[in-house]
Formats: C-alpha cells, structure tokens, sequence
C-alpha cells in the first residue's frame, strides 16, 4: 500500500468522529471501496503490527486496497484505507467515444428487449462532429452544477444543444445521460439496462450519435456522460 496525504486527512477528520464516508470525502479522495481500523492502547510499532495482524488481516489483504493514511494521538490510532475510482483516461475521450460506440452498435447489430419491448436488430450509428460538441457541451454543463437532468443550466433542450452545436437539419432528437458511472463499460451497461436509455440506443430511426463525458472530482458523481441521437430530414 502507499501513503496518500488525502487518506491522513481522512485519518483525522475519522479521529474526530466524522463518519468514514465523509471523511474521506472531505478530504477530497474519491473512492471505489473504503475501511477504517481503530487500533486503542499501542504502545510501539512492533505491538502495532501485531495487532493488525490480528485483527484486520483480511482488510489489510484485500487486493482492491492500495492506499491509506493514519493519524495517531497518544495510543490511539485511527486509519484509513480505500482505493480510488477508475476515471475515464484524461485525454483519451476519443478512444472512449469509440468504446461505446462499438458497444452501441454491437446492441443495434443483435436486437435487443428494452422493458417491455423488442427491437429488430438495427444499422450502425456513425459519431457526429455537432452531436459530440453537443453532448459534450451538456456534460460540461452537468458536471459544473453537480447536476442530472436533459434540461440544461440555462433552459435547453436536448434539440436547442444540437441545434447551437450547428446539426440544424434534424428531423429526430434524443439523449441519453448518466452520472457516476467511471468507465465506458459501466455507463453503457446502466443505459442498456434501462428502458427508455435502450430504446435511444435501439431506435433504427436514428443513424447519428455523438459522445462525450466530462468530470469534476468536487461532485459525488464525478463523471457525467451524455450521447446525443439525430437522424436528418
């Protein structure tokens, strides 16, 4: 394991009585999987060690775990252990716009039951320059207000966006949105598993998509996704 500054922040605001949960978010570490140890009436390092062995064994064995941060008054130590969220590659949006169009189509290709409804296999849908500015446009939007919803900040719609981002000869509009989710595996599981984010998917009237996510680590959700649909006239 490495020692993580956030996590020894984490470590005293737990100390203190903050409850695990807030005080690694507090400090600012966003975590997949979390623990705390208490360890009361140390006296050294070797009784330390001793105790951890025996105590927590299968917390400090567990693969998932690979930072931590302590704080220590007295005989008391208190720490905390997680291993962070797996964001999105910073940089390689492209590369993750292609991972999840090659899972849309991939759904499209084989036919598929959305709730109550079946879908014929469909045509592949081709990324759009306007659609992605569009998506990506909301993305940004969601993650700067900590918010989920297809209305924008200032009043938009899913068509107003592409209509801004310059796909003005529409004759269908949709959208699909997701938050928390940290990779393009995730996302299009959640989207494929709710009915009306798989009829978008699914719909053979649409031939155009565009893709993009944005983050902001101060959110709990920390990355918002968005895909656009279009078919034009």
């Amino acid at each position: 394991m490495v020692y993580n500054l956030q996590l020894q922040q984490a470590a005293q605001r737990y100390s203190h009585g903050a409850s695990l949960r807030s005080a690694i978010a507090g400090a600012g570490y966003l975590a997949a999987q979390s623990a705390a140890i208490h360890l009361s009436g140390t006296a050294n390092d070797a009784q330390t060690e001793s105790m951890l062995v025996a105590r927590e064994c299968r917390t400090l064995q567990d693969p998932g775990i690979r930072d931590f941060g302590a704080e220590q008054r007295g005989r008391d130590i208190w720490m905390v252990l997680a291993a962070p969220v797996s964001l999105p590659a910073k940089g390689d949006a492209a590369s993750v716009s292609r991972t999840i169009l090659d899972l849309v189509n991939a759904a499209r290709a084989a036919g598929r039951r959305c709730g109550t409804k079946y879908f014929a296999p469909a045509g592949p849908l081709a990324i759009d320059p306007a659609l992605t500015r569009a998506a990506l446009v909301h993305s940004r939007d969601m993650a700067a207000h900590d918010a989920f919803d297809h209305l924008g900040s200032d009043g938009s719609s899913p068509a107003t966006r592409v209509e801004r981002a310059g796909f003005k000869d529409h004759r269908l509009v949709g959208e699909n949105i997701a938050a928390g989710a940290m990779t393009a595996n995730d996302v299009m599981q959640g989207w494929l598993a709710s009915p009306g984010h798989c009829e978008n998917i699914m719909d053979g009237r649409f031939t155009l998509i565009g893709i993009a996510y944005a983050e902001n680590l101060h959110t709990s959700s920390a990355v918002f996704w968005t895909q656009d649909f279009a078919a034009r006239r």
